[in-house]
């Protein structure tokens, strides 16, 4: 759902703060609005470093603004666990989020729950402990995959992560960033589940870069993506299945300040609007906006609420 962090997080914070107090943080487009429930609702809106979540956080700050609210969206921070250290030290009053990672990551949990349902109510349960609340999920699965090019995919006869584990190491080569070359639900856990070779080829690379590397097929053959990525239908890539389902679900939804939501418990009736409309087909469509065609997150955001009739 998208790099080393334990050292960078007392940096990423204080940088956190530098740019909401020197521009960091962006007021989102506006548009008609639809009511004033939240009227005295402020502060920021934050992003992990993926178009996915600048596009929802700035989704996030333009609906509720049009109902009263005065937030605002900081998009600047890098890294998932720089993230979440601002949003729990009260810099950001809410942030989009995935199931599996708060699961996996946060919450040190070893096992993912396979019920998406089930998944969601743990993580709901077990962060409510920690003043976070989060609110309805949206039906999006923003999970880790494995892509190739699709004629190489047929070159190769594979369809599966198993049929990968079976081809020779020379061929076993990887493209991914390198925080998920280090998580728990990233390349350890998967190496060891499927048995792939010790001696696979792995290049650490940006997120954008990977996309455009496993379509050119030089650096490596399996490319790590994210199913909700509309690169993977604009490059052709094709997904190789989990078929030991690996990995978690992650499944999105908005966290917020648990006291946020008790002072202005509307926000979670406005949200309630929005996320059952982003589907993993809506958010690849949405994606494939800034990351292929190559337009601002903040004007994709106010387009679709605009198409869905929220702002």
């Amino acid at each position: 759902m998208k790099k080393p962090v334990l050292a960078l997080l007392a940096t990423a914070v204080a940088a956190a703060m530098t740019l909401t107090a020197c521009g960091g943080a962006a007021t989102s487009s506006t548009s008609e609005q639809k009511g004033n429930e939240l009227e005295g609702l402020t502060g920021v809106f934050g992003a992990k470093d993926f178009s996915e979540q600048f596009i929802l956080s700035h989704i996030t700050s333009q609906v509720l603004n049009a109902h009263g609210a005065e937030t605002t969206t900081n998009t600047s921070v890098v890294g998932s666990a720089n993230v979440r250290t601002a949003f729990e030290t009260g810099q950001f009053a809410g942030y989009w989020e995935y199931t599996g990672t708060s699961w996996i990551t946060y919450n040190k949990q070893t096992t993912p729950l396979k019920d998406k349902n089930e998944m969601f109510e743990a993580v709901k349960e077990a962060d409510a402990k920690k003043g976070i609340a989060w609110l309805d999920p949206a039906p999006l699965n923003n999970t880790y995959a494995f892509a190739i090019r699709e004629d190489k995919a047929k070159e190769l006869n594979i369809k599966s992560l198993s049929d990968v584990a079976k081809l020779p190491a020379s061929e076993q080569t990887f493209c991914m960033e390198s925080e998920f070359s280090t998580r728990d639900d990233g390349w350890p856990g998967l190496q060891k589940e499927y048995g792939l070779s010790p001696e696979a080829k792995v290049s650490m690379l940006d997120t954008g870069v990977i996309y455009t590397a496993t379509q050119k097929g030089q650096d490596c053959n399996f490319g790590e993506v994210f199913e909700t990525d509309g690169r993977i239908a604009a490059l052709k890539l094709t997904v190789m299945e989990d078929d030991k389902q690996f990995f978690p679900i992650y499944q999105g939804a908005l966290t917020i300040k648990a006291d946020v939501l008790a002072k202005y418990p509307a926000i979670a009736d406005v949200m309630a609007k929005v996320s059952p409309k982003l589907t993993t087909e809506v958010m690849q469509q949405l994606n494939a906006k800034a990351d292929v065609d190559g337009d601002d997150p903040d004007e994709i955001a106010k387009a679709w609420l605009e198409s869905e009739g929220l702002i």
